[in-house]
């Protein structure tokens, strides 16, 4: 009875010994491969990476900011919010070498929303139009308050069911991470422009469509610039030329975000001040406001606002 205990004893070690060989043999046979996770902490910019291998014996991080690490899992903290490409390159005992690499959207900015994700292939910059399934537009005036100039909160499509206007909606507006800005108008050749404006600056022999001239609203012909760019600004005092002004003369908005454009480019809605406060942005949608001059006694100075809301297009 000892014997066949201790022969089962031996046979049973020798068996964990092959069984633990085999894996290890099954193991040293698999080739190398690398994948990475990532996760982002509260901070917004502090990113945990866990190197994802098999076979690899050394593991050399790049971030995509310009620092990198030897470490199989590193935590890093990025300085400012952006667009990176995480790169990971992991090599073996013989010498081969496997990589894995990801895009992170970190902690972005206002800028990176409104002009999307350079990094990716095919960039071409990101594109916004007017949206027409937003309820919530607004007629405002040029007061520090924005307060309601009557008409209160728009209904969707507003432009198009009330003031005939519908090709306002077509018109594509693209800002690029470099700077550069470009506009596509509607198949009318005309854009949304006041309708004081155009007769100020054209006597109105541009105008395409007067559906909405009873509220300084038309669509008038326009070719984009070429070459045009654009200037976001993350916080300023904005003064505007405004009827609401002390004698006339400005309203200051502290602290807003703004977009300003080269040469006679603007978006949205063209008037004689093409600079917009962004009041919000998101990455599928943003809130403009844009002002306008509406009263003849008062020309050029600002008597309204509207306050637009844009969707992304790409």
């Amino acid at each position: 009875m000892r014997k066949q205990l201790l022969f089962l004893c031996l046979l049973f070690a020798f068996w964990t010994v092959f069984i633990q060989s085999c894996k290890k043999e099954a193991s040293n046979n698999l080739p190398l491969q690398v994948g990475m996770f990532y996760s982002t902490a509260d901070t917004g910019t502090q990113v945990a990476f866990t190197a994802l291998t098999i076979q690899a014996t050394s593991w050399n991080w790049n971030f995509g900011d310009g620092t990198s690490s030897t470490e199989k899992s590193p935590v890093h903290i990025y300085k400012t919010g952006g667009y990176y490409i995480a790169t990971l390159i992991g090599k073996d005992a013989k010498g081969d070498t496997a990589s894995a690499t990801a895009t992170l959207a970190v902690s972005l900015t206002p800028y990176d929303l409104l002009t999307g994700n350079h990094t990716a292939a095919g960039y071409n910059g990101k594109g916004w139009k007017i949206s027409a399934s937003y309820s919530g537009d607004e007629l405002v005036n040029s007061d520090a308050s924005f307060s309601d100039a009557g008409p209160g909160l728009l209904s969707s499509g507003i432009f198009g069911t009330a003031f005939g206007m519908g090709e306002v909606y077509n018109d594509i507006y693209t800002f690029y991470f470099n700077g550069n800005y470009g506009h596509q108008v509607n198949s009318t050749g005309g854009a949304f422009t006041g309708y004081l404006f155009d007769m100020m600056t054209t006597g109105g022999t541009d105008i395409v469509n007067s559906n909405g001239s009873g509220y300084d609203l038309v669509t008038a012909k326009y070719t984009p610039q070429t070459g045009a760019t654009f200037t976001y600004v993350a916080s300023e005092n904005y003064a505007v030329p405004s009827v609401y002004g002390a004698q006339n003369n400005a309203v200051t908005y502290p602290g807003v975000s703004t977009l300003n454009f080269s040469g006679t480019e603007f978006v949205g809605f063209r008037d004689v001040n093409r600079k917009v406060i962004v009041k919000s942005i998101s990455d599928k949608s943003m809130t403009l406001v844009i002002f306008l001059a509406g009263d003849p006694g008062n020309y050029p100075l600002a008597t309204n606002a509207l306050i637009l809301n844009f969707q992304s297009v790409n």
